[in-house]
């Protein structure tokens, strides 16, 4: 956290994080664009805000897109805000949900952890209601087959989709419908990508929430800070987040 802490101290990185929090997934030309300083010191304060993990890159053909990436804040939250604040207070995590183009959300976490062990925490269903607001997630897990997001304190079915590409314990990728009310049902079926990189003794886990419409409902993509900071939690303490949105459907 001290890294995170040091970038947001500087005004022109939080500058850029304001510039990205406008309009996500912005180039460097695009950035460089808006800053009265040279192409390289923006260069250098994006590099500080990736160290720290609040911007992720994702190569789009030649270009390199830059995101604002929400989890770290969130960990502070969690760590030094929702055990004081009342249930709302989880809305710190709308950072990144308002006034932009939720065509593509990233999230970026690393976690001390095996990729085996990441991997099941992902696809088991009783592992994963711990950290997915008490709600697991079945399949069988092969290409083409059902997936199913659902709990049973929940009046009926959370979520579903499709499994389009598995590849244990490295990626996995499935479509979407969120089902657990009539408004992010209308807005029908998106896509996630989970990539595991190993790094040292933990994990690089990239979530990649996408193919949704311009101005989408915020509750689709809004939850993921919450989810895979209960996951970094739970596999590296063993100890379940308290936020009141992580105990919705426990």
């Amino acid at each position: 956290m001290d890294e995170v802490f040091k970038a947001l101290a500087d005004p022109t990185r939080r500058s850029l994080l304001d510039e990205l929090f406008r309009a996500d997934g912005q180039t460097l030309s695009q950035l460089e664009e808006r800053f009265p300083i040279t192409r390289f010191g923006v260069m250098k304060h994006l590099k500080q805000l990736e160290d720290a993990g609040l911007v992720v890159t994702q190569r789009r053909g030649r270009e390199k897109l830059h995101f604002l990436n929400v989890v770290p804040i969130r960990l502070v939250h969690d760590r030094w805000v929702s055990k004081f604040a009342e249930p709302w207070a989880a809305g710190l995590s709308e950072l990144k949900q308002r006034l932009e183009k939720p065509m593509e959300k990233v999230f970026e976490i690393y976690i001390k952890t095996t990729p085996e062990r990441l991997w099941e925490a992902i696809t088991d269903s009783e592992t994963r209601a711990k950290y997915n607001f008490g709600a697991g997630v079945t399949s069988d897990w092969t290409p083409g087959a059902r997936l199913e997001m659902g709990s049973p304190n929940a009046p009926g079915l959370l979520g579903e989709g499709e499994v389009l590409e598995i590849d244990p314990p490295r990626r996995l990728v499935h479509t979407m419908v969120a089902l657990w009310g009539d408004d992010v049902k209308a807005e029908g079926s998106s896509r996630v990508t989970w990539e595991i990189q190993p790094v040292g003794d933990s994990c690089r886990l990239t979530v990649t929430h996408d193919q949704m419409r311009e101005g989408a409902n915020d509750q689709l993509y809004g939850g993921w800070p919450m989810i895979l900071s209960g996951l970094k939690t739970w596999l590296e303490t063993g100890e379940l987040l308290t936020t009141p949105g992580s105990l919705m459907y426990t």
